[in-house]
């Protein structure tokens, strides 16, 4: 990339930083290197999918994830606009349950995100058009996909909207109590075994 910093953001989530080379043309980086995610990580990351998504201001996309084994671990680039990028860790019996993260994308520090299986996902655009390109590890799957309610008090999340304007399905999720009552949330110890099939290491 070089990653100029990276943080970690949860158990499993971690920002990157690029390093940009900008002169009167205008600029270059590497907004995505495997070798960089596999040092910090020590996990393969097989790119499955590329996604990118266009949003308007004040829409809100989330909390969205997918059921582990295999889940749906992504990386996340803004690559016009601004967003907040919003990270729930939705796996039961995780010393972190229940806590989010957010941390600001856009097209000036051009930052990017790596979530792992079994957390969940979303975001909310905060300009006029706002595209968001992610990379999965896994297709995708409608019936192993699940959402949970993105203004849940459980959560208290601040999407910093006044109006958040969200899709028929975010608007009609469940709660999180809700997903959790039905069995549906991913495990923490499963998710464990999951990214330990995929360490670096063991290959």
């Amino acid at each position: 990339m070089t990653a100029t910093d990276v943080k970690e953001l949860l158990p499993g989530a971690w920002l990157f930083t690029p390093k940009q080379h900008g002169d009167a043309r205008g600029l270059f980086l590497e907004w995505y290197r495997a070798d960089v995610l596999e040092e910090v990580t020590g996990r393969r990351f097989e790119l499955a999918q590329a996604n990118h998504s266009v949003s308007s201001r004040g829409v809100v996309r989330g909390i969205h994830y997918a059921e582990v084994p295999p889940g749906q671990a992504k990386w996340v680039y803004c690559a016009q606009g601004s967003l907040l990028d919003v990270i729930v860790d939705l796996r039961a019996g995780s010393p972190t349950f229940g806590v989010y993260a957010s941390v600001v994308l856009d097209d000036v520090d051009r930052r990017a995100v790596f979530l792992s299986e079994g957390l969940g996902h979303g975001f909310v655009a905060q300009s006029e058009t706002t595209s968001l390109v992610y990379l999965v590890n896994a297709p995708y799957s409608p019936q192993r996909e699940h959402t949970v309610h993105p203004l849940d008090v459980a959560f208290g999340i601040d999407w910093g909207v006044p109006d958040p304007v969200l899709s028929e399905r975010d608007a009609a999720a469940p709660s999180l109590d809700e997903v959790d009552a039905a069995g549906l949330l991913p495990g923490w110890e499963a998710c464990q075994a999951w990214y330990a099939g995929s360490r670096v290491r063991d290959r």
